[in-house]
C-alpha cells in the first residue's frame, strides 16, 4: 500500500481497550529481559535488602510518572504521540520536541536491547549457535519489523499468545524457587552484600531499573485506544502494581531458594535448573515470549512517536515521516527508520560475539544509554504535570482525582538526581543534547539582564515575560480571570471583594480600583491620602490583590476613562465586579457604565443581595446557574467551579438548572449532561418541567441555595428603569446572586 499522509477521521484508527490496548503491551514490556538475564544477577551482588530497595527506588519514580500520565492524559483529548503529545501539549513544542527525540532514541535502543538479551539467552541454551550469534540478532528483529509492518492488530492479538507463555514462564520459575526449597537460612545469607561489589549501588540501579520502563508501551498507543482519557490511567497503574508485585516475589524467592555465587555467575541458568517440574524448556520460552514481546512493542511504539513529532512539522527535514498508510495511519516511513538504527545497533552487538562477563557485556552499555534517556523522559512527563497542576490553569481539570503536585515534582528531580548518579558524563550529555534541541526549536534570544538587587532580577523577569506574553496567541485554554472590583469604599461592600479574590486564587489577578470625588486644589495630597487610606484596607483584609486609587472632580467620566486605561500590557482586565445600586439616581449611569464595559469586551458580575460573611462558616447547599445558553452559562459554569475549589466551599455541590415549560426535558437533560462530560465538571443537571412560569421555578428551586449565577443582556435605553425594577422584584428576598453578562472569551469545554 503507497504512504500518503492520512486524513482518516479518528474512529478509522484501531481502537484498544484498557486490557489489550495499554495494560498488556505495558505488562509484558515490563516483564521483559531484566527478569530473568539480571534480577538473579543484581540480588547476588547487591543482596535481597538492597535489590528491594532498588525495585522500590525504581518504582517510586515510575509511580509517579504513572500518576502523571494519568492527570496529563485525563484532563485533556488525547491523541497520536504518546508521551510526546502529553509534553508537547502542556510544556509546548521546544520541550516536545526535545524530550520526544529522546524518548524516541530511548524507544528505538530499547529494541536492540531486548533482542541482545534473546540471543544472548538463545546462545546459552543452545551453544551451538554461539558462532551464528550475530544472525540471532538480526532474524529476529527483521521478522518483528515484518510482523509490526502488518500493522498493530495484528501485533497485538500476538501479545496475547505471548502473555499466555510468560505467566506460565513466571508460574514455573516462582514455583522452582519456592520448591527448592526455599530456605530462611539461605533468605538470611542473601539478605546483605556477601560478595565484592565491583561498583556502587547506581550502577545495579542502572542495570534494574530498564525492568520498570514499560509503562510507555500503553501510552506509546495513545492514537489506537478507544478511551484513551480512560485506558491509560487505568492501564498504566495496573501494569505499575501487577509487575511490582511479581518482581518483589522474584527478589524474595529467589534470594532464599538460591545459592549467591550461582545467582552471580549464572543468572539465567540458575532459573533453569530449578524450574518447578523440570519445566526449564517454559523459563527459555518465557525469555523468549519477553524479550520479543518487549522489541515488538518498542517497534510499535518508537515510531508514532516520530510520527507524530514529524507531524507537529516542528523540525522541517523530519516532516516526510509524518505519512501513515491506510485506515489506520501506520506509521511506515517512520517504521522503517526505526528498523534501521536498531539493526544497526544490533550489527554492532552482534559482531562482539557472546559476551564473556555477565556484568560488562554490550547488553548492559545499551542497558545504561536506555535507562539515561527513560529518565529524562519520565523527569519531563513529571514536570509537565506539576506546571499543569501547581499552574492552577482553570482549565486544569483532570478526571484524575489520586493526585498531588509534589508527586511529581519528587518524579522530577529523582530521575534528574538518578540520572546524574548512575553515569554524570552521559547524562549531562543527553542533557546538552536536549537543550540545544530546546534552544534550537524555541529561536529565541535567552539573554536576561540583571539587576544588583531581588527586586531588579524580579522586574527583569517580569518585562521579559510580559513582553512575551504579548507575542503568545490568546487560546481560549489558557483562559484566567483577571477581574476588577469597582466597590466604591470597599470597607462598605467587602463580600464584592472577597467574591473575586475566591475566583482568582491563585489562578487569576484581581485589582480593586476607588475612585474618589474631590473639588479642591491639592489634588496630589487628596491623591496620596486616598492611595493610603486603601492599602491600609487591603493589608488590614489580607486580600491578595492590587488596588488603585484615582481623584476626579466627576466620578462617572473618570471611570470611563479609568476602564480603558487600566492595564499593563496584556494583563487587561477581562471581568468587572459591580455591586446593585440602590439609589434611583445611581440607575442612568450605572448602566452606562455597564454599555461601557460591553464595549470594552469585558464580562460583568453584579452583585445582589450580599451576605457579608463569606469566611465565617464552611458554606454548605447548592451553587445554582440558571442555564440559558453557552454564552453567559460557560463564564457561570467555571466561575461557580473555581469557587467550589476554595476550602470554605467544598461542601456545596453545583447545580445546572433549566427551565423548560414545554419540549423535551430528557432530551436537554441528557445534552446537558454531555456538555458536563465534555468540560469535566461535576454537577447537577436539573431540568424544570412542571412550574407555571419561569419566576415560580426560579424561586421554588434557588431559596435555600448558597449562591446563585443567572445570565442577563443589556436591555434597551429606554427599558433599564423597567428590567432593574424587574431584577430588585424578582431577586427580593433571595440569597446572594451574581447578575452575569459574558463578553464570551471563556470557553467551557476548553
Amino acid at each position: 500500500m503507497t504512504d500518503h499522509i492520512s486524513t482518516a477521521p479518528a474512529e478509522q484508527n484501531h481502537k484498544f481497550g484498557t486490557f489489550g490496548g495499554v495494560f498488556v503491551p505495558s505488562l509484558l514490556t515490563i516483564f521483559g529481559l531484566i527478569m530473568f538475564m539480571r534480577t538473579n544477577y543484581v540480588i547476588g551482588r547487591m543482596g535481597i535488602a538492597v535489590t528491594l530497595i532498588i525495585l522500590g527506588l525504581a518504582v517510586s519514580i515510575t509511580l509517579a510518572t504513572g500518576l502523571s500520565i494519568a492527570v496529563i492524559s485525563t484532563n485533556a483529548p488525547v491523541k497520536s504521540g504518546g508521551a510526546y503529545y502529553l509534553i508537547s501539549r502542556t510544556l509546548g513544542p521546544a520541550f516536545g520536541c526535545s524530550i520526544g527525540l529522546a524518548f524516541y532514541l530511548a524507544q528505538t535502543l530499547s529494541i536492540p536491547f531486548y533482542i541482545l538479551g534473546f540471543a544472548e539467552a538463545v546462545a546459552t541454551n543452545f551453544p551451538l549457535f554461539q558462532p551464528w550469534f550475530l544472525g540471532l540478532n538480526l532474524v529476529p528483529v527483521i521478522l518483528l519489523f515484518g510482523l509490526a509492518w502488518k500493522g498493530a492488530d495484528w501485533a497485538i492479538k500476538t501479545q496475547y499468545v505471548i502473555l499466555v507463555i510468560l505467566t506460565l514462564s513466571i508460574v514455573v520459575f516462582l514455583g522452582g524457587a519456592l520448591a527448592t526449597p526455599f530456605t530462611m537460612a539461605g533468605f538470611h545469607a542473601n539478605w546483605s552484600p556477601g560478595l565484592p561489589v565491583k561498583s556502587n549501588f547506581f550502577y545495579y540501579f542502572a542495570l534494574f531499573f530498564p525492568a520498570v520502563t514499560g509503562i510507555m508501551a500503553g501510552v506509546n498507543m495513545s492514537g489506537d485506544l478507544r478511551h484513551p482519557q480512560i485506558a491509560i490511567p487505568r492501564g498504566t497503574l495496573w501494569a505499575i502494581a501487577v509487575s511490582t508485585a511479581v518482581y518483589a516475589l522474584e527478589i524474595v524467592l529467589c534470594g532464599g531458594a538460591f545459592q549467591r555465587e550461582d545467582m552471580v555467575a549464572h543468572p539465567y541458568e540458575t532459573l533453569v535448573q530449578h524450574a518447578l517440574f523440570g519445566g526449564g524448556f517454559m523459563v527459555f520460552a518465557g525469555v523468549i515470549a519477553a524479550t520479543l514481546s518487549s522489541a515488538l512493542g518498542s517497534l510499535l511504539g518508537a515510531p508514532r512517536i516520530l510520527q507524530a513529532l514529524a507531524g507537529d512539522q516542528i523540525i522541517r527535514p523530519l516532516n516526510w515521516l509524518a505519512a501513515g498508510a491506510g485506515r489506520a495511519n501506520e506509521p511506515r516511513r517512520a517504521l522503517l527508520l526505526t528498523f534501521l538504527v536498531a539493526a544497526a545497533v544490533l550489527f554492532w552487538g552482534g559482531r562482539t560475539g557472546m559476551p564473556g562477563d555477565t556484568g560488562g557485556s554490550a547488553l548492559n552499555m545499551v542497558a545504561e544509554v536506555v535507562t539515561m534517556f527513560f529518565l529524562y523522559t519520565y523527569a519531563m512527563v513529571n514536570l509537565a504535570a506539576f506546571v499543569e497542576s501547581f499552574g492552577a490553569n482553570p482549565s486544569f481539570r483532570p478526571r484524575f482525582r489520586f493526585f498531588h503536585w509534589s508527586a511529581s515534582l519528587y518524579g522530577a528531580v529523582a530521575c534528574v538526581a538518578a540520572s546524574l548518579m548512575i553515569n554524570a558524563a552521559v547524562s549531562l550529555a543527553a542533557l546538552l543534547l536536549m537543550v540545544i534541541l530546546f534552544l534550537a526549536v524555541r529561536r529565541e534570544n535567552m539573554a536576561m539582564t540583571f539587576g544588583d538587587a531581588r527586586r531588579g532580577f524580579v522586574y527583569a523577569q517580569l518585562r521579559d515575560n510580559l513582553l512575551r506574553l504579548v507575542q503568545l496567541p490568546i487560546h481560549a485554554k489558557n483562559w484566567r480571570p483577571t477581574i476588577v472590583v469597582l466597590s466604591g469604599a470597599p470597607q462598605r461592600q467587602p463580600d464584592l471583594v472577597e467574591y473575586a479574590g475566591l475566583f482568582g486564587d491563585r489562578r487569576g489577578i484581581l485589582s480593586l480600583f476607588q475612585i474618589v470625588e474631590y473639588q479642591g486644589s491639592d489634588f496630589r495630597n487628596a491623591r496620596e491620602k486616598a492611595a493610603r487610606e486603601l492599602r491600609e484596607i487591603v493589608t488590614r483584609q489580607n486580600w491578595k490583590l492590587f488596588a488603585e486609587a484615582v481623584v476626579a472632580e466627576d466620578f462617572d467620566p473618570a471611570l470611563r476613562v479609568a476602564l480603558q486605561a487600566h492595564a499593563l500590557g496584556p494583563l487587561k482586565p477581562n471581568i468587572a465586579m459591580l455591586g446593585w445600586p440602590h439609589h434611583p439616581e445611581r440607575i442612568a449611569p450605572f448602566f452606562s457604565h455597564l454599555r461601557t464595559l460591553s464595549d470594552l469586551k469585558m464580562s460583568c458580575l453584579l452583585l445582589v443581595n450580599p451576605r457579608h460573611r463569606l469566611f465565617e462558616h464552611r458554606h454548605t447547599g447548592t451553587i445554582d446557574i440558571w442555564w440559558r445558553g453557552q454564552t453567559n452559562g460557560s463564564l457561570m459554569l467555571i466561575l461557580a467551579y473555581l469557587l467550589s475549589l476554595n476550602s470554605h466551599w467544598t461542601r456545596t455541590r453545583i447545580r445546572l438548572l433549566r427551565y423548560a415549560a414545554a419540549g423535551q426535558p430528557e432530551q436537554k437533560q441528557t445534552e446537558m449532561i454531555r456538555m458536563l462530560d465534555a468540560a469535566r465538571i461535576d454537577a447537577e443537571v436539573k431540568i424544570i418541567a412542571d412550574a407555571p412560569d419561569f419566576e415560580t421555578a426560579f424561586r421554588l428551586h434557588s431559596m435555600t441555595a448558597a449562591l446563585i449565577f443567572i445570565g442577563f443582556r443589556l436591555p434597551d435605553r429606554n427599558g433599564e428603569l423597567p428590567f432593574y425594577e424587574e431584577i430588585t422584584r424578582r431577586l427580593d428576598g433571595l440569597p446572594p446572586t451574581f447578575l452575569v453578562l459574558s463578553s464570551g472569551d471563556a470557553d467551557l469545554l476548553a
